[in-house]
């Protein structure tokens, strides 16, 4: 089928967690979400790593299963918003695996997120300007580092993933 790992990025709210499911299963292929490795790793939530350790201790835990995940072959690997922030990232995701940017507007990632209280980088910050600022800084990151951009506005999940699915060929 695929001698490589699947990896989805892109900011928050945009479907990697939730296309990475359908995806792994429609594909049988393992899926590996890198916050909840993070979480299993630090025995801790990702808002509670925040709290202790800052974005930068966040940040080199998410490198060290990056770089752990850098030669896993057909897997479905959905990575945290920030993860194309590191340029070691960016390198170690593009060994082995094919990365997909999931797109979405900031009005559809607001809709998508409005009572999630999970998420450190948004907290007191859930209004449009706040999330186009984030998104804007990211973007030149996030561009580097994708094989594939896929736009979700207005899309199903199964829509998303037939289109991944036949952009890369798979049969």
């Amino acid at each position: 089928m695929v001698d490589y790992s699947i990896v989805l990025i892109g900011f928050m709210g945009t479907g990697k967690s939730t296309v990475a499911k359908v995806l792994s299963k429609q594909l049988n292929l393992e899926l590996i979400d890198t916050d909840k490795s993070i979480e299993k790793k630090t025995g801790l939530t990702i808002s509670e790593i925040f709290e202790k350790y800052g974005e930068k201790g966040f940040r080199d835990i998410e490198t060290d299963i990056i770089k752990d995940l850098k030669d896993k072959k057909e897997k479905i690997i959905s990575c945290g918003g920030g993860v194309c922030l590191r340029d070691e990232n960016i390198k170690n995701l593009k060994t082995n695996h094919r990365v997909i940017l999931l797109e979405a507007s900031a009005r559809v990632i607001l809709e998508r997120i409005k009572d999630d209280d999970t998420r450190p980088i948004l907290k007191d910050k859930t209004d449009i300007e706040s999330v186009e600022m984030i998104m804007k800084r990211r973007k030149a990151s996030y561009q580097k580092c994708a094989d594939l951009i896929i736009d979700t506005d207005e899309k199903s999940v199964e829509k998303i993933v037939d289109e991944i699915i036949e952009k890369l060929n798979i049969k």
